[in-house]
């Protein structure tokens, strides 16, 4: 897939890897060691970055999604998913081997379990395409401290390109000084509440996101039923879970997190305000829980449609960036 040179310039540039999720759903009670448990339903969904680069595409923003990709079934799965989606992949890597990705995610009602595997692949150097596509938004999907990942967020600070960091349950801590450097390096940061806790070791979620606060600017942290909670230059905003448009019961949260993102991403490039960016982002992950995947991520018309019930329309600045000072 190439670019097409008349396309706008890049809004939202995503960096990470795919996944091939194998989602089993409607279980009716966890799986454990020794037990056999039959699901209601089940789906072969493209995962990973795929989902907030996909729901942004879909919201109407210009995406270009950073991945890599082999010669592998997985890889050739999700690659058949971004063609159909029209995702730009003037930033896939395409190599001569194997690189699976690939996740089973065990539903049940309100929660889900999942086991993954990746074939490792160092990822392309992400300074290089921040200078490239000169994105207004860089979002990176995982919390990472690496080296390089510390020269991307200084590199998009030089750009004016804000930085969306998600956790991904990744095993981090406050304790280690290189990912303080990177946390203070990011302007938004969007993890769960189980991931503030771990990452902070704070004995409640004020105190985490406290802690969290006096590092990065802005801290979403997301509840599942019970909402998110936001806070900006001591200014603390909580929004109760979005309902599904159409009433219909949640059949998996797996890619609920990144269309999350993807909706708090999409009001942050059109300048709202901070609590509508949250209304926006509950009601994209609320959509996402109606199927298996992010194959119930909401478009454009849909997310204005919602949007239009329960906000009032507000003029863009100048920058994603600008609307988080």
């Amino acid at each position: 897939m190439e670019t097409n040179g008349s396309l706008p310039p890049c809004e939202v540039l995503v960096a990470g890897p795919y996944f091939t999720d194998l989602v089993f759903h409607g279980l009716d009670r966890p799986v454990r060691p020794g037990t056999e448990v039959f699901a209601d339903g089940f789906g072969l969904v493209p995962g990973g970055a795929y989902t907030p680069a996909m729901a942004l595409h879909r919201l109407g923003r210009r995406v270009v999604w950073s991945a890599d990709f082999g010669t592998d079934p997985f890889s050739a799965h999700v690659l058949a998913c971004a063609r159909r989606e029209g995702l730009d992949g003037a930033a896939f890597r395409r190599h001569p081997f194997p690189v699976r990705s690939l996740t089973v995610a065990l539903a049940t009602e309100g929660d889900r379990a999942m086991v993954s595997f990746q074939d490792r692949v160092d990822p392309a150097p992400l300074v290089p395409l921040l200078r490239r596509f000169r994105p207004k938004v860089l979002l990176l999907p995982q919390l990472r401290w690496d080296d390089g990942t510390v020269a991307a967020c200084r590199a998009a600070r030089e750009l004016g390109t804000l930085v969306v960091m998600d956790c991904h349950d990744t095993p981090a801590s406050l304790d280690d000084p290189a990912v303080r450097t990177v946390l203070a390096l990011v302007d938004v940061l969007t993890p769960n509440d189980g991931e503030a806790l771990r990452l902070t070791g704070a004995g409640g979620l004020d105190e985490a996101v406290d802690l969290l606060g006096r590092l990065v600017p802005t801290v979403v942290v997301t509840r599942g039923a019970q909402g998110a909670t936001a806070v900006r230059a001591g200014e603390r905003h909580d929004v109760p879970a979005a309902r599904t448009a159409t009433g219909a019961a949640a059949v998996d949260p797996t890619a609920a997190g990144d269309c999350f993102n993807a909706g708090l991403v999409h009001g942050l490039l059109g300048g709202w305000d901070l609590p509508d960016c949250l209304a926006a982002a509950s009601l994209c992950g609320a959509a996402a829980t109606t199927g298996p995947g992010s194959g119930s991520a909401l478009r454009a018309e849909e997310l204005d449609r919602l949007l239009g019930q329960r906000t009032r329309p507000l003029a863009p600045p100048n920058s994603a960036r600008s609307s988080m000072r």
